[in-house]
Formats: C-alpha cells, structure tokens, sequence
C-alpha cells in the first residue's frame, strides 16, 4: 500500500461525518420502533393476511416510521459523496459510486410500504381481489425487498465499508475502528446467504447493529478533522492526491 496525502476541507469531513451520524440514528430510531409496533422485522416471517392486518392496525405510524428508514438510507448518498471528494482519486470515485448505488437499491426496497403496500393492503379487505393482492405483496416483498433492498443493498453496503475502510484505516481512522467496519461489513454480507441459510439472518443483524455504532463512531472522527490538515489516505498502487 502506497500513502498520499490529500487535504480535505473541514467543511466536507463535518457534513460526511453529519450524513452518517443522522443515518445511524435515524436506522436505529425506525428499526426500534417499527419493531415495537409493527414486530418488524421478524412479522414478514408471518402468513402475508396477518401481515397485512397488522399494517392496517398501525398503518399511519407504519408508514412514518419506514419513511424514516428510506431517509436513513438515502443518506448513505450524500455521505458517499462528501466521503469520495475527501479520499480523492480513483478511490473516491468508487466509494462515491458504490455508497449512492448502496442508498438507490435500499430506498427502492423499503419505499414500497409507503408507496405501494398501502393499496394492496385496501385490496386484501375485498374477497373479491384478497387472493391477487396477497400475491402481489409476495411479489413485492421478494423482489423489491428481499432481491434488490436485502441481497444487493447488503452487498453494497459491505462494499462502501470496505472501500471507506480500506482508504483510511491507519490514517484519518483508527485501526480498531477500521477494524471494527471490517468486521460490520463481513457480517452484512452474509445477509446473501439468507435464501440458502437462514441463520445467517442473525449475523447480518448482528452486522448492522455493528454498523451502527461504527457509523456514529466514524463520524466523531470526521468532525475532529482540524482545518488545513492532512489526511494520509492509503490507496492500492499509484493515486492522483488532492481533494477535488
């Protein structure tokens, strides 16, 4: 690994250092609550009728609580940015790449149950069209949920962490904290093999809770960046220095 230096405003260290803070907080606020009254995630492990009766019972705090999740993970976008324009290079064009594809794939998941569930769930109450609307929920939730929210958005995910890690551990990140993303992003990945191995559910929530406290740890690391300083940042082979 060869180092270059590059110089990061303060000004884009504190705004990737806010985008993930706010998004830590936000996943862990929406994910207790969706799980206190909605019983989220384990309630999709239920017949798709008792599913769906139970989002109705709470629908409207449903519905606020997943829209805070789907700003959680479009955060990841505005972080990915500020984090590519502050690792610069190569690099930095893949972390910004790869935190915005990572954000797309997982608001395009979860926003189907403010956009969508809401009129199969009214569907499922007419016997007349229940059976239609039960399968298009299925439909739903392994496409837009289990295929392209879960499986890609655990794999890019992973991915961003890594890249963020692989350029900064050592140097503006502390190796027990890239450690510690390491070890988050291993265990998201295993969310992959869920279809195939379903304990490995327990490891990738296990990840994310990982992942959370990383985040929020990252971040105080990304505010305490003084102005004018330096960042050795830690890139494969040869890299342009430089933040953009």
């Amino acid at each position: 690994m060869d180092a270059t230096t590059a110089t990061p405003h303060r000004r884009t260290a504190r705004l990737a250092g806010a985008a993930l803070a706010l998004a830590s907080g936000l996943a862990i606020a929406g994910f207790t609550v969706l799980g206190s009254v909605f019983e989220y995630p384990q309630v999709l492990e239920d017949p798709t009728a008792d599913i769906l009766a139970l989002y109705r019972e709470h629908q409207s705090t449903v519905m606020a609580w997943f829209g805070v999740l789907v700003v959680s993970a479009a955060l990841l976008a505005p972080a990915g940015y500020w984090l590519g324009r502050l690792v610069g290079g190569r690099l930095g064009h893949w972390i910004t790449g790869v935190g915005v594809a990572a954000a797309a794939v997982q608001v395009i998941g979860l926003q189907r149950w403010i956009t969508l569930v809401p009129g199969v769930s009214e569907d499922a109450l007419d016997p007349a069209t229940r059976a239609a609307a039960e399968h298009r929920f299925e439909l739903l939730h392994v496409v837009l949920g289990k295929a392209i929210g879960e499986t890609v958005g655990y794999a890019l995910t992973a991915t961003f962490t890594i890249l963020v890690v692989t350029a900064l551990r050592g140097t503006l990140m502390p190796r027990w904290m890239g450690t510690l993303g390491y070890a988050a992003a291993g265990l998201i990945a295993t969310g992959i093999l869920v279809p195939l191995f379903e304990p490995a559910s327990l490891s990738n929530f296990a990840g994310y809770v990982l992942w959370c406290a990383w985040l929020l740890a990252f971040a105080w690391v990304l505010f305490r960046v003084p102005d004018g300083a330096t960042v050795p940042v830690a890139t494969p082979g040869r890299t342009r220095s430089g933040a953009r």
